[in-house]
């Protein structure tokens, strides 16, 4: 099938784009900058703008259209100019949209997402699909937002609008400012602690769009949420038990007031929304419970950091920066040796298996793979800005590649990528070889938690993409 995806460098879109790929789809993403996107969404999705006149025609060639894009709502306080940019970035781009759908007879589906803040605060109070929207600036705006999505049923579009609710994965989304405080065991409950938060799990998220953009009885209002919400106090308790972690210090509602203004309400008020549609439809959560999903997201996904004290590998880069530490992790996936390495071996492929919170960025790369190519890229460690180039030491096609660090923040690194095909599978082994600044004390304090972390974030996304598992 052809998706035409809005908001595809998101949180959500790029875990979507990946799932789409791997049944197969053809995937065309609006975005705002092509350079930038080609480096978050990887080599096999095609690219459009607002502003290169293509946007129409790929809305005709579409046969489902999944319209994520939306200014985030949390980060800046919420003036009037702040307000119609939320706004604009979701009912007046739904309605462009819209406006451009062709009345062609030609079958296709929108999908629009929405929000749980369609009810606006309403306790703990049970919300199915049929509970009346609430009052207030989020509620209203998810109502017009909506209704713009709506207008396209008058040209025979099939319209489900999933009213998401708080997403939960590593990398990125609600817990991409939670983890570091809890992890230190500075976490708590937020406000009183009693506002019910309707979360789901990014995977289980992503499945849903992927089961309603193919099943017709998911038309209207679809609570896109797990079946169990919880308060924020058993949120924050579950939290630190995943992490072995305390959870009793309290974030006062008042603070969040002076530092977010109005947008504090995102986290002070709560909806105790359950996704009765999807349940009725069949839908299977993988996670029901929290602390199921809590587990999958902070648990280390095979990832093995010990001491390095075996030979050397045959390098001439190691012979002169020797390695004090070795990263191992394998992979089972369940797809032909070619494809994955070919996947692999591209350099536009790197930023979307990378945590969105890095904000990885190729600024320099080559058409060809080979030994010999330098790659330079950009990307965050917290609030810290790098600069990273890479030269491939070795590429022998449907094998092993190693690259390496030329400049960069570590003194050694060597990254080895072997591939084995068995029995239909592809076994993909990755060894790091690397040292760092300040010797053991900055890889037991930082570097080393830091690593499992982006290597089980790979991991998660190469399961959307090939439903890989690690070994």
């Amino acid at each position: 099938m052809k998706f035409f995806v809005t908001g595809a460098t998101g949180f959500i879109g790029q875990a979507l784009v990946l799932r789409l790929l791997r049944d197969g789809h053809e995937v065309k993403a609006l975005v705002r900058s092509a350079d930038r996107a080609r480096s978050l969404l990887g080599a096999d999705v095609a690219l459009c703008t607002r502003h290169d006149g293509s946007m129409g025609e790929s809305l005709s060639d579409s046969e489902v259209i999944i319209n994520l894009a939306g200014k985030p709502l949390i980060g800046d306080r919420w003036d009037n100019r702040t307000r119609s940019e939320i706004r604009s970035s979701r009912v007046d781009l739904t309605q462009e949209i819209v406006d451009l759908i062709p009345e062609d007879g030609k079958e296709r589906v929108l999908l629009s997402a929405s929000a749980v803040g369609v009810y606006g605060n309403r306790g703990d109070e049970k919300l199915s699909e049929e509970a009346p929207a609430g009052s207030g600036f989020l509620a209203e705006l998810c109502s017009d937002w909506e209704a713009a999505a709506f207008a396209a049923e008058k040209k025979g579009v099939r319209v489900a609008c999933l009213r998401i609710g708080v997403v939960l994965d590593r990398g990125g989304g609600a817990l991409a400012q939670m983890l570091l405080p809890f992890r230190m065991g500075a976490g708590g409950p937020i406000g009183s602690g009693k506002q019910f938060v309707p979360w789901i799990h990014r995977r289980d998220l992503v499945e849903l769009f992927v089961e309603a953009a193919t099943n017709p009885e998911y038309i209207g209002a679809v609570n896109a949420t797990a079946p169990q919400p919880v308060p924020f106090a058993k949120f924050a308790k579950s939290l630190g038990t995943s992490l072995r972690r305390p959870a009793v210090i309290p974030v006062p509602g008042f603070m969040l007031k002076i530092i977010f203004g109005d947008a504090a309400q995102v986290l002070l008020e709560g909806q105790n929304a359950v996704p009765t549609k999807a349940l009725q439809f069949g839908f299977t959560f993988e996670f029901e419970a929290l602390s199921e999903a809590f587990d999958d997201i902070t648990q280390n996904q095979g990832v093995s950091i010990t001491p390095f004290n075996d030979d050397l590998p045959e390098s001439s880069y190691l012979q002169k920066r020797a390695p004090r530490y070795a990263l191992k992790t394998r992979t089972v996936i369940p797809a032909p040796l070619k494809d994955v390495f070919s996947f692999f071996s591209q350099a536009e492929n790197l930023g979307i298996l990378t945590p969105p919170s890095m904000q990885f960025n190729i600024i320099r790369k080559s058409d060809e793979m080979k030994a010999g190519v330098i790659i330079e890229y950009r990307l965050k460690l917290g609030i810290i800005p790098l600069f990273w180039r890479t030269r491939i030491e070795r590429f022998d096609i449907d094998d092993r590649f190693v690259d390496t660090q030329e400049k960069g923040p570590y003194l050694s690194w060597w990254h080895e990528h072997r591939f084995e095909e068995q029995d239909g599978h592809t076994i993909m082994t990755d060894t790091v070889l690397y040292s760092v600044p300040m010797g053991g004390l900055a890889n037991t304090l930082v570097v080393e938690d830091q690593l499992k972390e982006v290597f089980s974030y790979r991991t998660s996304m190469m399961r959307l993409r090939f439903n890989a598992k690690p070994s």
